[in-house]
């Protein structure tokens, strides 16, 4: 029963996290590294963790690594937005708000939490978006004090080239962030393993 349970668990996890089926992720380069990229973001999200074990068992370099081409890819993608006519951060709210469609509702709160910023910095990067058209705002049919952002065709055609660019360079640092995540995720693995490993003692003669 329990083991039924964890089963189904595990499953809609996995469905949770299935990207939606676009032209986008149809690509064959996504759908073999998708699972691994969640899991890059998964383990960023409990990175100190690692720092609990002991100092000697915790593998720098590796980790130097893939901060090191995280680093590289979200710098060409900043001066890609840049070279687009956006800001980084207005880029990920087009980004965020063409996510979101037909999910949930695209409101400031949804969108400052799916950038990790605050309310009113939300507020400021969707006014400038409106003031050039590329977002507009709607009253939300659901509380009166809140709006909906949606995508505007100018919008639109800024967040399709980034986002092209954004798969293309995927593929170009794609294999060194999976290979490095993988050196970490298995080594965190192998030394877990060995810990529940009860040692068996000889018996004296």
């Amino acid at each position: 029963m329990g083991g039924n349970a964890r089963r189904t668990s595990e499953q809609q996890k996995e469905k949770d996290t299935e990207a939606p089926d676009t032209e986008a992720t149809r690509d064959p380069w996504f759908r073999a590294h998708a699972a691994v990229l969640y899991r890059l973001t998964i383990y960023f999200s409990s990175e100190r963790s690692i720092f609990l074990a002991r100092s000697e068992t915790v593998d720098y370099w590796t980790l130097a690594e893939l901060r090191y081409h995280l680093r590289r890819f979200f710098r060409v993608r900043e001066e890609a937005a840049r070279a687009a006519g956006v800001e980084p951060q207005q880029y990920l709210v087009l980004l965020q708000a063409k996510g979101l469609q037909g999910r949930e509702p695209v409101t400031i709160g949804a969108l400052a939490e799916r950038l990790q910023l605050r309310h009113h910095s939300t507020v400021e990067l969707v006014d400038r978006l409106v003031e050039r058209g590329m977002v507009a705002r709607r009253d939300d049919p659901h509380d009166r004090r809140g709006v909906i952002v949606e995508l505007r065709p100018a919008g639109e055609a800024v967040l399709k080239r980034l986002a092209q660019y954004s798969l293309d360079e995927l593929r170009t640092e794609g294999p060194a962030l999976v290979a490095a995540l993988g050196r970490l995720l298995i080594g965190r693995r192998a030394r877990g393993a060995r810990r529940r490993t009860p040692s068996v003692k000889r018996r004296s003669r």
